[in-house]
């Protein structure tokens, strides 16, 4: 008798050795290999002795124990292929919106996350990870797609990846293909800004958990949405006011988002308990520390004010290009930021405050989650992944929010568990975003869609220390002054980064280029490209094997601008009034600062600031701004 056996993986971890009972055989024999855990082979054996039971004693009883032997194989068989259908892994899937690297696990002393810490004491947990963007939209195509945003052409909030892509299997999508149930939560896909959520990746209806959301009346508009409340809910933001940036309120978790969504995850918990036979795959998108920085006043209590500091470095980077910075246009959006200048100390500190608030709020929310995961007996066979979007500025280089390709917007959390994998282990390795997808696809044993840019990292699971790749690279689109857009290609090795910045399609020697050594200089406080040419031309190699980014594809449905050129059905715009608004000094022009202020799509209103201004002088005249660089004239 030969065992016929089944490709052992994560997810298949149960081996079958089926055999069969002959009459006039000496012995059946039933070999089960039962899921790693258990550590080896249960071999059961039945055997007729043919000295103890002779024939001629009696064919009939024989016959009899040859039948009564089948069907306990039978039993048996049916109970092994039920194992077997049971260890397809379950998947909880935790996205975290705007969450950066300062965690108890990454060795922050300040802040307090005691349950991500508790979940990285049971995961692998990656040093060296970095997101494929530093802005919602694009860096979740990247992890649901597995393409990066220069092969789809999607680097803004509101183009829908189906655009580029309309037959692209994502990653849940892939799990449901192949029998889990999938379930979505929270802020998974980008919704708003002209975006929608993708039903064919859920088995069920998305759960929807506002980014924005507040429960004082003083942090709301007086009646109706604020703009950033409008935005996210893809309606438009003209003409309505300005919601809080930050706010502490003495309520329940649960009377703000991310509580309710926990709430919701357990119950989905609970019910997939009830389904053993049907794997799950939940993804629970937590909205916080989005801003704005909204979470319970006991959260806001965990931390002594004073302890918080500011900024070292609140310069942007000697010799870096003028527009690689940027200087908070989403947090300016807000009613108690300032329209432009610098922030002063005392908003730097409460904003710092704010941040670390909400990052012990929703990880107070995370545990709720896990601890039910845990209660039910379900985290044995559950992988269980938790990673952030992208970093977060919180003052370095005078700069606030994501939207940059420096260290701090574009270094990720990322922790992952699963069975048979290092507990509590860390990595150096490096890993982007893109390599989530076909890393889950080798775990739960799936086949990984042909054509993702990532590449599995299961082996640095295994071992910690094996290497993954030699570098990771990620992006991000400016406008620049005389030159138009601009993209920002960025590869990050484990010492450096270098940026390369051009239009795409143009030559490399039209590129103007940003290096930055963090053994030497962590803070990035000097541009080294014209100092250190021999490592440019090193890290300028590996970005030659990436093919050229594609440019932006049409994004029709996106949120419209305050700026635009309205619909004739709303009305014609009082462009002059808009004017004298914005021209906050009264000197009869819009600098770039005013005119960039409260936009309500900071990614694109650079891009239209550059378009009025036909004479290139580096300021906006009433005629420019009215006629929209000749376009109403």
């Amino acid at each position: 008798m030969k065992p016929t056996t089944m490709k052992r993986s994560l997810g298949e971890r149960t081996r079958l050795a089926c055999c069969r009972s002959r009459p006039g055989s000496d012995f059946v024999t039933l070999i089960v290999t039962v899921p790693l855990c258990a550590k080896g082979m249960v071999k059961r054996c039945f055997r007729r002795d043919a000295e103890n039971d002779p024939r001629d004693a009696g064919a009939t009883r024989a016959n009899g124990r040859l039948r009564f032997v089948s069907a306990f194989l039978c039993v048996l068989c049916a109970s092994a292929l039920n194992s077997l259908a049971a260890a397809k892994p379950n998947v909880l899937f935790i996205c975290v919106d705007d969450l950066k690297p300062i965690l108890g696990c990454y060795g922050d002393k300040l802040v307090k996350s005691p349950n991500i810490d508790r979940l990285a004491a049971r995961s692998v947990h990656f040093d060296r990870a970095f997101c494929n963007q530093a802005v919602c939209a694009p860096s979740r195509n990247a992890l649901l797609t597995g393409l990066r945003p220069q092969t789809l052409g999607i680097y803004d909030l509101g183009t829908n990846f189906r655009r580029s892509r309309p037959d692209a299997v994502t990653l849940p999508q892939l799990f449901k293909q192949h029998g889990w149930r999938t379930e979505g939560m929270g802020k998974i896909f980008h919704v708003g800004h002209g975006n929608t959520n993708d039903p064919a990746s859920w088995s069920t209806p998305h759960w929807n958990a506002n980014v924005v959301a507040y429960a004082l009346p003083a942090s709301k508009a007086k009646s109706g949405l604020t703009r950033e409340e409008a935005l996210f809910a893809n309606k438009s933001a003209q003409g309505l006011p300005r919601g809080a940036a930050y706010e502490s309120a003495d309520v329940p978790d649960n009377a703000l988002p991310d509580g309710a969504l926990a709430d919701q995850a357990i119950e989905r918990l609970r019910a997939a308990k009830a389904k053993p036979d049907e794997p799950f795959f939940l993804a629970v998108g937590f909205v916080k520390p989005h801003l704005p920085f909204v979470a319970p006043k006991k959260y806001w209590d965990h931390y002594d004010r004073s302890a918080f500091k500011l900024a070292e470095v609140r310069t942007p980077p000697e010799g870096a290009p003028s527009y690689a910075p940027q200087f908070g246009g989403e947090l300016r959006q807000y009613s108690d930021i300032p329209d432009v200048g610098p922030l002063n100390d005392d908003l730097q500190r409460t904003l710092i405050h704010g941040y670390h608030a909400a990052v012990s709020y929703m990880d107070a929310q995370l545990g709720r989650v896990l601890a039910e995961l845990d209660r039910l007996g379900l985290a044995q066979n559950t992988i269980i992944v938790l990673w952030g979007d992208h970093g977060w500025h919180l003052g370095d280089h005078s700069i606030w929010c994501k939207h940059t390709n420096y260290e701090q917007a574009a270094r990720i959390p990322l922790l992952v568990s699963a069975p048979g994998v290092k507990a509590g282990a860390k990595s150096g390795s490096l890993v982007e975003t893109v390599d989530i997808y076909p890393t889950l696809c080798e775990l739960a044993g799936l086949p990984a869609p042909a054509g993702l840019d990532g590449r599995s990292f299961v082996p640095t699971l295994r071992d910690p220390a094996a290497p993954t790749k030699d570098h990771t690279i990620h992006v991000y689109p400016r406008n620049a002054p005389g030159k138009g857009q601009v993209l920002g290609r960025a590869i990050r090795t484990e010492r450096y980064r270098l940026v390369e910045w051009k239009k795409i399609g143009e030559p490399a020697s039209s590129a103007e280029l940003e290096l930055y050594d963090y053994e030497q200089d962590p803070l990035e406080t000097k541009n080294l490209a014209a100092e250190q040419p021999e490592v440019v031309a090193t890290l300028r190699a590996l970005l030659a094997k990436h093919p050229e980014a594609k440019p932006q594809i049409s994004a029709a449905g996106a949120a419209k601008s305050a700026d635009a050129k309205p619909a004739p059905a709303k009305g014609k715009q009082d462009r002059n009034a808009m004017f004298d608004a914005r021209d906050k000094n009264k000197d009869g022009k819009l600098s770039r600062e005013e005119f960039l202020a409260n936009q309500p799509d900071p990614d694109k209103a650079p891009a239209r600031f550059d378009q009025f201004d036909v004479n290139k002088d580096g300021v906006l005249s009433r005629e420019e701004f009215v006629t929209q660089g000749g376009k109403n004239k």
